[in-house]
């Protein structure tokens, strides 16, 4: 193992790496993230090294377990170099003819490619992806070409490039400086210009400071953070290394979440390589600097991804947030200045040394440049991980890279900013997505989640959902955000239920004002933002709720109800073998009714009624059909 002490051994040591390796070797590049290990990536990867191995191709092909490459829809996917060659969703039983013919034949197996959804005809190449093509995969696009757990195949793109630069080129002042040049923005949440919290570190007359990396990432459907932890956790340490150069920080630490096993697993691995080849430690690359990082797992909760808060468990006690009557970049970890960023954003600081600021600020927005990572989930045809630049629409990320709403459903909204942030309704799909266009719409960057909602989602029970998901997630330390959310979810919990009454919405609306005034941090601040917002744009659903008691999305289980239409049905029997309930009655050429005091709503019956008959109707506002009379049940039918 080596250990490099300087700038020019580091190159050196580089050119040696590259001349290795052949870049015309097959190479199997096998997504291996959690998301793909969930649907058997463990597997295939046994497979294809078995496979490999029995076709005697062990040094022939290079097999590389990657991190995630994104398009987690279809997963699991390989990619095979140097024709990148994409297929998708691939088992085990694959592997035999993916090597027989693909790796040994040059051939490739149509039914493991891409259909396009508007041709449906098959994409060969990942390039060619749709759901890749229109992305802009600068911090992201390495996670689908190296291995997370080898320093080697970082350092063959480059790694640690950026850090030998300012180490060797750069004083502190100019990092700083060409960090703040770039205007790049936190991405975890608040936006905060990163040089400027850099610059009130470095100014502070404490000589010890730190710097932390903040990958605790609660959002609900949101995993960007673990996805380049786990992928590419040697891009973090070099960007948090030269924002300790740049501070005059000695220490540092990454708060990881607990369910994060693979992110924590990989993370040590490359700081104990980043140890051994002497990017951390003492006297890195022959500088004199020395910095050291430590990786501290959290407890799960929610708040601990507020900074203070997450300080707060870093010192060994609950984690709480405490006022900012001083910044945390001044007074933060155990009262030093404390810069904290989160995964992405540390991320974006080697491609900003290495390119420079000019070239970063060309992509975006006025005010917010770069590109940002979203997790694009929910009623949408490619779920996954997706890099845009700033500044692209919400139109665009949706349909051209989401590939739209499935089962020919009608968008209605995406939430954006994970549970604190907004809804933003159809009509403002055109909206460029930066920093400041989302929080004038009512809704927020955030870390970056992106759920997208059809015609079938109530906009009242998604403000319900995420404020039951904050009042639990709430530590109870301030009286706006603990009793103030509490009194949110009750009355929101009656609105769905049919119990809603006059002057909840305003009451909702008074609670709102007086927790974003008065909590003590961004929790609870930022926690009306999903009532506050769908009652912007969905007021009228409010208002059919109490009003009329009724739910026009059909959705809240309280107000709504299901029959079987007389002249469609056609006694199949297969609804009154399927209700878990009983709730059925009907037989052979017997049109079925619904028992409505023994009906749960669970809408077992709905679901499998074949939708060539579409007997039964889901119903809320109105009163159900008396049921048919016995004698009136039988269905008479002439045989074809």
């Amino acid at each position: 193992m080596p250990f490099i002490n300087s700038p020019a051994k580091l190159e050196e040591f580089r050119k040696d790496i590259l001349s290795n390796r052949d870049p015309n070797k097959p190479c199997i590049t096998l997504c291996s993230g959690s998301a793909c290990h969930a649907t058997g990536s463990g597997d295939v990867a046994a497979s294809i090294e078995a496979e490999i191995e029995k076709q005697g191709l062990s040094a022939e092909v290079d097999i590389r377990k990657t991190g995630c490459h994104g398009f987690c829809e279809r997963g699991p996917i390989i990619v095979i170099h140097p024709e990148e060659i994409c297929y998708f969703q691939i088992e085990p039983k694959d592997v035999p003819e993916i090597v027989s013919q693909t790796i040994k034949k040059k051939q490739v197996i149509e039914r493991l490619l891409y259909p396009d959804p508007n041709t449906n005809e098959k994409i060969i190449h990942e390039s060619e992806i749709p759901f890749y093509k229109n992305q802009a995969r600068l911090v992201f696009g390495s996670n689908g070409s190296i291995d997370p757990k080898s320093i080697d195949d970082y350092l063959a793109i480059g790694g640690y490039s950026a850090l030998a630069k300012v180490l060797s080129q750069m004083t502190s002042e100019q990092v700083l400086e060409e960090v703040k040049k770039s205007n790049l923005r936190g991405r975890g949440g608040g936006g905060f210009p990163a040089g400027r919290k850099w610059e009130g570190s470095r100014i502070a007359p404490d000589e010890i400071k730190y710097v932390i990396v903040n990958a605790d990432e609660g959002d609900p459907g949101a995993y960007m953070d673990r996805s380049l932890l786990e992928g590419n956790p040697h891009a973090i340490l070099e960007g948090l290394t030269i924002g300790a150069y740049a501070i005059g920080s000695y220490e540092g630490y990454i708060y990881v979440r607990q369910e994060y096993p693979l992110a924590v697993e990989n993370v040590n691995i490359a700081i104990k390589q980043a140890e051994e080849y002497g990017f951390l430690g003492k006297n890195i690359l022959g500088s004199g600097f020395d910095f050291t990082v430590k990786v501290h797992q959290g407890a799960g909760a929610f708040v601990s991804g507020e900074s203070t808060a997450l300080m707060t468990a870093l010192e060994g006690r609950v984690g709480e947030p405490r006022p900012k009557y001083t910044r945390s970049n001044i007074k933060g970890l155990w009262g030093k200045p404390s810069v904290l960023n989160n995964v992405e954003t540390w991320a974006n600081v080697p491609l900003i040394i290495n390119k420079g600021a000019d070239w970063f600020t060309q992509i975006g927005t006025e005010g917010s440049k770069g590109t940002k990572i979203f997790s694009l989930v929910g009623k949408i045809t490619n779920t996954g991980l997706v890099e845009v630049p700033m500044g692209m629409t919400l139109k665009d990320i949706i349909f051209n890279i989401g590939g739209g709403i499935p089962g020919g459903k009608r968008f209605k909204a995406v939430q954006t900013g994970g549970p604190s942030g907004g809804c933003i309704p159809e009509d403002l799909l055109d909206l460029e997505v930066g920093f400041d266009e989302l929080t004038k719409a009512g809704s927020m960057m955030g870390s970056g989640g992106m759920i997208v909602m059809d015609e079938d989602t109530c906009m009242v029970d998604v403000a319900r959902y995420f404020i039951d998901f904050l009042t639990d997630e709430s530590c109870g330390k301030c009286t706006p955000c603990r009793e103030g959310l509490r009194q949110m979810r009750k009355n929101l919990t009656n609105i769905t239920e049919g119990k809603g009454k006059e002057g909840d919405i305003e009451l909702l609306e008074a609670l709102s004002e007086v927790a974003k005034e008065a909590s003590l941090c961004a929790l609870g601040t930022s926690a009306p933002n999903p009532f506050l917002s769908t009652v912007r744009y969905f007021r009228d659903e409010y208002e059919a709720h109490i009003k009329e008691k009724r739910c026009p999305a059909l959705s809240c289980k309280e107000l709504i109800s299901y029959h079987i239409e007389t002249d469609k049905c056609q006694a199949c029997m297969i609804c009154l073998r399927k209700c878990p309930a009983e709730a059925v009655d009907g037989g052979k050429k017997k049109i079925h009714v619904i028992d409505q005091d023994k009906c749960t709503k669970c809408g077992t019956c709905f679901e499998v009624c074949p939708s060539r008959f579409s007997a039964v109707k889901k119903i809320s506002g109105e009163p159900v059909p008396p049921p048919v009379p016995e004698e009136k049940r039988i269905i008479i039918r002439k045989s074809k």
